[in-house]
C-alpha cells in the first residue's frame, strides 16, 4: 500500500521569483482528470470504495497468503494494485490541490483528512507485506515459475523481500503506519505552510520565498546581497523552528532505525532506490575527488569574469556580464523544448504536447503556491501533472525541459500498471536530465556567437554542478547531521556548522561566507520530505551524461533502446535497464565517464579566455 501521498519536489531548487508579467498566458492545473471538485460525487465514491476494499482485502487474505495457490495469489496482487491505485488517485488529487496554494486552510484540511481517512484504511494492510516476507523463498518461486503474470510482478516482491532483515512485528507495524499522519507527515506539512508564509522585505517591497531567492540571480550585485541578507534575517528568525524539525525528524528516524535494525541512516533509501550502498559511495566519492576540477575550477572562472577579488555566496549564481538579461516568453519556452524533443524522437514530442494544451502544466507563480517545481506521475490510468514556477529565465527553459522529461517518463511507464511503473529516485532523473540536455544542446547549436555560445556552456556548467556537487555536498551534510543528531540534540548553531563544512569544501577557495549564510540549510525541503534523496540528482546527472556519450556515438537503435528503458518504469534493476547502452553503474569508471563530460564543458570555458 502507498504512503499517503504528498508530492516532493523533484529538481534541486533553483532561483524563483514572483510574478508572471511579459510572459504570456501561462498554464494552470485542471485537475478534472482525477475529480472535478472536492465534494464530487466520484471523491466520495472512491473514499467509500476504498474503505470497504481495505476491509474486505484484509478479512479474505489475513493469514491465508501462505496457502494460497498461483491463481488465487494473481487474484490477492490485482485487489491489492487496484487499493493502490484508487489510494493513489484521491491523494493525488488532494496533494496537488493543496500545493497550489499551501497557505489556503480549506486545502490543508482537506488534504489532511484524506490522509488521516486512507492512513486508517489502510492500516489492516500491513499484514500482506509482513506476510510476504514470511513465505519461503522456494514457495514463492514455484507460483511464479506457474503464472507468467504473476511472475510479471516478481521485482516488486523483491523490493518487498529486501526489507525482511529489518522487518518489525505485526503489531509494530500496524502502530507506525498508523501513526505516520501525526509524524513525520505532520512535520512535513508544519516546514510546508511555514516556508510558504515566509515574508521577505527588499527595498520597501515585500516578497515570498520564491521572489526572494531570485534576487540571487539579479544582475544588479547589490540587490543579490540585499536579498542574501533578507534571507538570512528571515531564516535566523525562524531557524529554532526549523532546528526542531530537523531534530525531531532525525530522532525519529534512528529510533525507527534501531528497531528495525537499519545498519546506517541512510540504508533505508538505498533500499528504496535498489540501489547497492557501495555504488552510492562510489558516486560520492568519484565527485567529492572531482571537486578541484569541477566546480572549484568553474567558481575561479566566474571570478575573474565578474571581476571580483573573492566571490560572496550571493555572487553563486550570479548572470555573467555579457548574458542577455531578455525574458524568455512561455510560448517561445514551448517551442524551443518541443522541437528538441522532436529532432531526438517525434514520438517524444508527441508524448509531451498534451501536457501544454490539456491543463497537465501550472506554472505560474502565485501566492501560497509551492516553490520549486515538479512532475507527479498520479496514478496509472490517469497522467502526470507538472508543477513550475516560471519566470522567464533560460534556466526556467531547462526546468520545463526536464519536469516535461520526468512527464514523458511517468506516461510511458504507466503501461507497466500501478505497482510497477514507479521509478526509484535514481533511475527517476533519467529522462528528466536526458530532456533537459536535448535542451541545451538545441540551444547551444542555435548560438550566433562566441559570447552566446559561452553564456549557454557557463550556465548548463552552473546547473550540473547545482545537480551533481551541490546535491553531494547536500548528501554529505545529511550524513553528518543525522550522525551527529544520533549523539544528542542539536542546536541551530551545531547544524549550520555541518552546513558550513560541506559548503566550503564544495564550493572551493574563490568564495567567502557572509554571517547568517549558516542558516541557509533551513530552506531545501528535501531533507525534510525525503532524507538522503539528493544524491538521486547527481545519479541521475551521471547517468545520463555517460547515455547521452553512447548517443553522441551514433547507433541507428538508440532511441528504441531509450524508449524501452523508459518503459520498463520500476521493473527492471539498473544494471538490466543499462546493459543495452553497455553501461553499467557498479563500474568506478562509469562515473568518471559522466563526471568528464562537465570537466570538458570547463575545459573549453577556458579555452575561450585564452
Amino acid at each position: 500500500m502507498r504512503t499517503p501521498f504528498l508530492p516532493v519536489p523533484k529538481t534541486p531548487l533553483r532561483d524563483l521569483a514572483e510574478g508572471g508579467g511579459g510572459l504570456g498566458n501561462l498554464p494552470d492545473w485542471d485537475l478534472s482528470d482525477l475529480y472535478t471538485a472536492p465534494d464530487a460525487k466520484e471523491f466520495k465514491r472512491d473514499m467509500d470504495w476504498l474503505e470497504n476494499a481495505c476491509a474486505e482485502f484484509a478479512a479474505d487474505y489475513e493469514g491465508k497468503l501462505a496457502d494460497l495457490d498461483a491463481k488465487g495469489f494473481w487474484d490477492c496482487v490485482l485487489r491489492y494494485e487496484k487499493i493502490d491505485l484508487i489510494s493513489g488517485r484521491i491523494m493525488s488529487y488532494a496533494g496537488l490541490r493543496y500545493y497550489q496554494n499551501t497557505t489556503d486552510a480549506e486545502r490543508a484540511q482537506f488534504m489532511a483528512n484524506a490522509q488521516d481517512k486512507i492512513t486508517a484504511f489502510s492500516t489492516p494492510l500491513v499484514f500482506f507485506s509482513l506476510e510476504i516476507n514470511r513465505i519461503p523463498d522456494e514457495q514463492l518461486d514455484a507460483l511464479f515459475a506457474q503464472d507468467p503474470d504473476l511472475a510479471r510482478y516478481k521485482p516488486i516482491f523483491d523490493r518487498l523481500r529486501a526489507m525482511r532483515p529489518y522487518q518489525l512485528s505485526d503489531e509494530l507495524e500496524k502502530f507506525l503506519h498508523d501513526q505516520s499522519a501525526v509524524g513525520a507527515a505532520a512535520w512535513n506539512r508544519l516546514f510546508d505552510e511555514t516556508i510558504a508564509g515566509l515574508k521577505f522585505e527588499v527595498d520597501g517591497e515585500e516578497l515570498g520565498i520564491e521572489g526572494t531567492l531570485n534576487l540571487l540571480t539579479d544582475p544588479d550585485r547589490a540587490k543579490r546581497e540585499a536579498g542574501a541578507r533578507e534571507l538570512s534575517r528571515v531564516f535566523g528568525e525562524n531557524v529554532k523552528l526549523f532546528s526542531r524539525v530537523h531534530n525531531t525528524l532525525a530522532k525519529e528516524k534512528q529510533i525507527e532505525d534501531r528497531w528495525r535494525g537499519m545498519p546506517t541512516p541512510q540504508t533505508g533509501r538505498h533500499l528504496a532506490n535498489h540501489v547497492e550502498p557501495e555504488v552510492v559511495e562510489a558516486l560520492r566519492n568519484a565527485v567529492v575527488a572531482a571537486y578541484p576540477k569541477l566546480s572549484h575550477r568553474y567558481y575561479e572562472l566566474k571570478r575573474k569574469w565578474l571581476g571580483l577579488d573573492v566571490m560572496q555566496v550571493w555572487d553563486r549564481n550570479a548572470p555573467l556580464p555579457l548574458e542577455d538579461p531578455r525574458l524568455v516568453g512561455w510560448e517561445e519556452a514551448q517551442a524551443t523544448v518541443m522541437e528538441a524533443y522532436h529532432d531526438f524522437a517525434p514520438e517524444m514530442a508527441g508524448i509531451a504536447e498534451p501536457f501544454f494544451n490539456r491543463g497537465w502544466i501550472d506554472a505560474g507563480v502565485k501566492p501560497g503556491k509551492a516553490p520549486g517545481a515538479f512532475a507527479h506521475p498520479t496514478v496509472a490510468d490517469v497522467h502526470p501533472y507538472v508543477m513550475l514556477n516560471y519566470l522567464g529565465k533560460p534556466r526556467d527553459v531547462m526546468t520545463l525541459a526536464h519536469e516535461l522529461g520526468h512527464g514523458v517518463h511517468q506516461v510511458l511507464a504507466a503501461g507497466q500498471g500501478e505497482l510497477l511503473s514507479s521509478t526509484p529516485l535514481t533511475l527517476a532523473e533519467t529522462a528528466s536530465v536526458f530532456g533537459e540536455m536535448l535542451t541545451f544542446r538545441k540551444m547551444l547549436s542555435k548560438a550566433k556567437t562566441q559570447a552566446e555560445r559561452k553564456i549557454l556552456l557557463a550556465g548548463k556548467v552552473e546547473d550540473m554542478i547545482n545537480t551533481v556537487v551541490r546535491q553531494i555536498a547536500f548528501y554529505d551534510f545529511e550524513c553528518k547531521l543525522h550522525e551527529a543528531r544520533s549523539h544528542g540534540e542539536l542546536t541551530p548553531d551545531d547544524i549550520g556548522a555541518l552546513w558550513m563544512s560541506v559548503q566550503a569544501e564544495s564550493l572551493g577557495p574563490a568564495f567567502e561566507y557572509m554571517d547568517g549564510y549558516e542558516t541557509f540549510w533551513s530552506y531545501v525541503p528535501h531533507f525534510v520530505h525525503s532524507p538522503f534523496y539528493v544524491y538521486a540528482y547527481a545519479f541521475g546527472d551521471g547517468l545520463v551524461n555517460a547515455l547521452y556519450a553512447v548517443y553522441e556515438e551514433g547507433g541507428d537503435d538508440f532511441q528504441d533502446k531509450y524508449f524501452d528503458m523508459l518503459k520498463a518504469g520500476g521493473s527492471k534493476h539498473h544494471k538490466e535497464l543499462l546493459a543495452p547502452f553497455g553501461l553499467d553503474a557498479s563500474d568506478p569508471k562509469f562515473w568518471g565517464k559522466g563526471l568528464s563530460m562537465i570537466s570538458g564543458m570547463i575545459d573549453e570555458l577556458e579555452a575561450m579566455e585564452g
